[in-house]
């Protein structure tokens, strides 16, 4: 017979560092739809979830994919950078808003908060379109590098035509 103290097993996605139960707990209990954003090594992701029991229900997407495809982002141009997270958000949010959803909070994951960041970016780019999350101001990355003009002006000229198209298809 084995003696000492049993050792509890933690759930998968907590064993492989995927999933923080006691974040998304919080989360989930407030009951409104969540604003995910998920940054890859490729590519930024944005849903519009909102929780079920048999799993959560995605109700507007947006990748950095879509972003090239649908909205004339140049494919020669980064689809993680701080510009790209901001249409990235400006789409999802428009689309959000065009089928029925103004509000959501934000679920950043297991990234790093740090003021200025991609996931903030593509915060910013939520409420610059419409989308009420509650934040705070701080966090927020600058105006210039949401509009790219810290890369360079051709990467400016890109974002306002990619703005451009979004508000064309979302109307």
């Amino acid at each position: 017979m084995a003696h000492g103290k049993s050792q509890r097993l933690r759930m998968k996605r907590r064993r492989n560092g995927q999933t923080d139960y006691h974040r998304r707990m919080r989360l989930l209990k407030g009951g409104a739809l969540r604003a995910v954003v998920r940054v890859s090594n490729t590519q930024v992701t944005c849903q519009l979830a909102e929780f079920g029991t048999e799993g959560d229900r995605i109700l507007a997407s947006v990748t950095g994919k879509n972003l090239v495809d649908s909205y004339s982002w140049p494919m020669d141009k980064s689809r993680k950078s701080v510009p790209a997270c901001y249409l990235a958000g400006y789409a999802l949010a428009k689309a959000a808003i065009s089928s029925g959803h103004d509000e959501a909070v934000l679920d950043i994951g297991l990234s790093a908060s740090s003021p200025g960041s991609r996931v903030f970016s593509a915060l910013k780019g939520m409420v610059d379109a419409g989308l009420s999350i509650p934040h705070g101001d701080s966090v927020l990355p600058d105006d210039g590098r949401s509009s790219g003009s810290h890369i360079d002006d051709s990467t400016a000229a890109a974002v306002e035509a990619t703005k451009k198209a979004i508000e064309g298809a979302h109307k």
